[in-house]
């Protein structure tokens, strides 16, 4: 089937390549049907991605070269459209745009193909704006004008939205907010999941597990409230601006560990009671690698974990991100009989081939209408 493709010009184009979670599994899906395909992004850290891509075409943005460029570039969020809009992609056949900000907005020729994966619409201009403009790390003497900023942002984020010729949303959950704040039709891929590589093992487990970056939306300081009540072991995988804040007085059944190889992180995975999901995501992989392995999942019953999890099946929801909840959710959990082998079947609807051959022939589907216009 991609031998329909191999005569045209492809490129990819993410946000940024700064560490590696969620976004960067999808681009390793996209260069493993591509390969050769250039990746257009506005920074790339080599160090924070493990120099996992150095082998690829990465082609960074003017920002990379600014003052602080890789180390602190969300202080040019200002700049972040123009050096968007200075990708040269003129010469490309199809344009593949992995998104949950800005990126969609790449300038591309009237007959080129663009077709974006959504993640989500840029959440710190439309459902997270109020928390973004108190905890964003930018300077003290540029904060009093971002309200400014994010509105001309949000003005210029609507247009974006409206460049891609297709757009592919994560879950129905980010279909309905495509759909609310960039008034535009999308079609469903869901996230993937390397069932391959994300195996189950024959194990007892021996901690409950959380693996997420230590920010605060992710509420990780939620999970710890609830384990230093429980006296459970809890074992925090991930790094993060709050990972020494969270460090600092914890009891002894509570261990953070940072980042891990995903070699060591399947292991983690298969060693667990359980995995604890207590964020609203828009779609969230870390439920369905858990899930693959043969482990339940302890999740906050909103957004994306509706659309993988079966309540009481493959794991369990708690109503409201509270520690009360939590742990009465904990408390229900221990008293379940999970099968392993359930788990993981509902894991493989997920797997990361059949995302690439869904992928692939959405892509060869509308190529076909190459040179039309459709927005």
């Amino acid at each position: 089937m991609i031998n329909n493709l191999q005569n045209l010009k492809i490129v990819i184009v993410v946000e940024e390549l700064t560490q590696l979670g969620g976004a960067e599994r999808l681009l390793d899906y996209y260069l493993e049907l591509f390969p050769k395909a250039p990746v257009f992004t506005l920074i790339f850290n080599t160090q924070k991605t493990l120099r996992k891509y150095e082998k690829f075409d990465i082609r960074s943005s003017f920002i990379q070269k600014m003052p602080w460029g890789i180390k602190r570039y969300k202080w040019y969020l200002p700049l972040m459209p123009l050096a968007i809009e200075s990708f040269n992609l003129k010469n490309y056949d199809i344009v593949l745009s992995i998104t949950s900000a800005l990126v969609k907005g790449v300038k591309t020729t009237s007959t080129s193909l663009h077709v974006c994966y959504c993640n989500t619409p840029t959440r710190w201009l439309w459902t997270d704006k109020e928390s973004y403009l108190k905890t964003a790390p930018i300077p003290f003497f540029v904060r009093p004008l971002m309200p400014l900023v994010i509105n001309w942002l949000k003005r210029w984020d609507l247009k974006a939205a409206k460049k891609p010729d297709f757009i592919i949303a994560n879950s129905k959950n980010v279909q309905s907010r495509i759909s609310k704040y960039y008034h535009r039709k999308s079609d469903i891929i869901s996230v993937p999941v390397d069932a391959q590589k994300f195996v189950p093992k024959k194990i007892i487990g021996k901690y409950y597990l959380l693996v997420s970056r230590i920010e605060p939306y992710k509420k990780v300081d939620l999970v710890i409230d609830a384990f230093k009540k429980l006296k459970l072991p809890l074992l925090v995988v991930g790094s993060g601006t709050q990972l020494e804040k969270y460090k600092v007085g914890l009891p002894k059944n509570i261990k953070f560990i940072g980042r891990v190889s995903d070699e060591k992180l399947v292991k983690i995975y298969q060693d667990s009671i359980a995995t604890i999901f207590p964020q609203e995501e828009d779609a969230g992989i870390v439920p369905l690698e858990s899930m693959a392995c043969g482990r339940p999942v302890i999740a906050f019953g909103r957004g994306g974990a509706l659309e993988t999890i079966i309540d009481g099946k493959t794991g369990i929801f708690f109503e409201k991100q509270t520690t009360k909840d939590l742990i009465n959710a904990i408390k229900k959990f221990q008293k379940i009989k999970f099968n392993s082998v359930v788990i993981r079947n509902q894991a493989l609807k997920f797997d990361k081939e059949l995302f690439k051959q869904k992928i692939l022939e959405y892509i060869i589907s509308k190529q076909s209408k190459k040179g039309t216009k459709w927005n």
